[in-house]
């Protein structure tokens, strides 16, 4: 009777336990493709590409949650109309500069990226670290920075051509055009009033005349 009882209780409890396991397997796995989905829609290329770096998608996403804690840290804010305005006419300055040393133009539109990102709120660090901050909140352009990025390293051994910096100049454009639209002030001018060329349309413009 007491062995016929302890068995049946026996059985009840591992049914109870197995029950119990798949419960929990399925709520992780819900949590899972909850988090999946979340990273996916904020990295989106971005995502891919840490997949790829960490070897796996578990780590890889342990990787962009921490990530992007350590940058909800950070005080990021949008730029002020004159810092705008400022950075606006640099880059002008930059960009006319292309036409007579493009690989200095490259490496001043580097450095001008990397004031605009520091006076945005994002720490000052090797390139790695700037580009994964600035994958939380603007992860499709991050992409051209480092594009942008990867030429500027060529051209510092002398192995980029001019239509490579041309391209780097368009990537970095891109990052910055992003930056200096985030949401102002009420007295910043609207977005729609800056217009940044491309250095080859200076170039065209300067052989016309």
């Amino acid at each position: 009777m007491n062995t016929s009882q302890i068995t049946t209780n026996d059985i009840v409890i591992a049914v109870v336990a197995i029950v119990v396991l798949v419960v929990l397997a399925l709520i992780v796995a819900a949590f899972n493709r909850r988090r999946t989905k979340k990273l996916r829609a904020q990295f989106g290329p971005e995502y891919d590409r840490t997949v790829v770096v960490a070897g796996g998608r578990s780590k890889a996403e342990a990787r962009l949650a921490e990530r992007s804690e350590r940058v909800h840290k950070f005080n990021i804010r949008a730029l002020n109309s004159s810092e705008r305005d400022r950075y606006i006419e640099e880059w002008g300055r930059v960009q006319a500069h292309f036409v007579d040393a493009p690989a200095g133009a490259v490496a001043e539109a580097d450095q001008l990226l990397g004031d605009v990102m520091a006076t945005c709120g994002y720490p000052v660090g090797d390139f790695e670290q700037r580009a994964a901050d600035i994958s939380v909140d603007h992860p499709v352009v991050t992409q051209n920075y480092r594009a942008a990025h990867e030429i500027a390293l060529h051209q510092a051994s002398g192995r980029a051509t001019t239509e490579e910096l041309r391209r780097a100049m368009i990537h970095y454009r891109t990052l910055f055009d992003e930056l200096v639209a985030m949401p102002r002030a009420a007295d910043a001018k609207p977005v729609a009033e800056v217009t940044i060329e491309d250095p080859s349309d200076i170039n065209s413009r300067r052989r016309a005349s």
